[in-house]
């Protein structure tokens, strides 16, 4: 998978300048991060001029239009437009949000900054190398993982243990909380970062689940959990509205538990 590495004293370049159709009235200028692994230059920002007045409210909108009717070339994920699928993570006016559900009224800088989530590897332009993060995904088995035999039908599972779910389930595996995690960014390869120890807490909670001890062993390592130091810009920038460091929290209240 390509990675770039900005050479020393390098900066990002001045890409090119895209102007508004003649005749727009209600233009809004976005400046998006291109890179591409392929011509051998650095990364650059290219500056596109959008008429607003033949666009979507929203960023992903534009970077649509963008790609459709300015420049071909613009690289980025999206696949559901409404907050699901988590494919169009990026940094949006400075803030790691999706893009289908960020509204190009919401930004507050004249000329909208568009980048790659931060301290990833660069696929190409805005698209980030998730293999890392999918990996640390898989290593907490995300599935129940019980010791009895299946029922004939489902476990069942009450409204009271149902509900301990809330704000857990709704993880969208975006990574845009773990990518505002400076932790995740110093210690990513070892760090498990908001995103998976939410997800890990999702599993731990459930009442269906067999295999919490083995589950809490896993977790107890210097650094996959215990490397969050309560910053909470993950909750800050969660698209969902959801808290990690809570769940961080609570797996690590239990933890003590364990202990006492």
């Amino acid at each position: 998978m390509a990675e770039f590495t900005l050479p020393k004293n390098s900066k990002i370049g001045k890409g090119r300048h895209f102007p508004a159709p003649a005749g727009a009235k209600q233009v809004r200028t976005f400046k998006v991060y291109r890179w591409n692994p392929d011509d051998g230059k650095n990364p650059s920002v290219d500056t596109y001029d959008v008429d607003l007045a033949t666009c979507g409210p929203m960023v992903l909108d534009a970077l649509i239009k963008i790609k459709n009717e300015i420049d071909p070339t613009l690289t980025f994920r999206r696949s559901c437009r409404e907050g699901i699928c988590g494919s169009c993570a990026m940094n949006i006016d400075g803030t790691n949000t999706l893009a289908c559900t960020r509204a190009i009224s919401d930004c507050t800088k004249a000329e909208v900054p568009i980048y790659p989530l931060p301290h990833m590897a660069v696929v190409k332009d805005l698209v980030p190398d998730m293999t890392h993060f999918y990996a640390q995904y898989a290593s907490i088995k995300p599935w129940i993982r019980t010791q009895t035999p299946a029922p004939d039908r489902e476990r069942l599972q009450s409204k009271e243990d149902r509900a301990l779910l809330d704000g857990l389930y709704e993880c969208i595996l975006c990574a845009c909380c773990s990518t505002s995690c400076p932790s995740y960014w110093w210690n990513g390869d070892r760090y498990l970062g908001p995103a998976i120890l939410l997800q890990a807490y999702r599993w731990i909670v459930d009442s269906r689940d067999e295999d919490t001890g083995a589950r809490l062993d896993d977790l107890e390592d210097p650094f996959k959990l215990y490397r969050c130091h309560t910053i909470m810009n993950c909750a800050r920038t969660c698209p969902k509205g959801l808290n990690p460091a809570k769940a961080i929290g609570e797996i690590k209240k239990l933890m003590l538990a364990r202990r006492g």
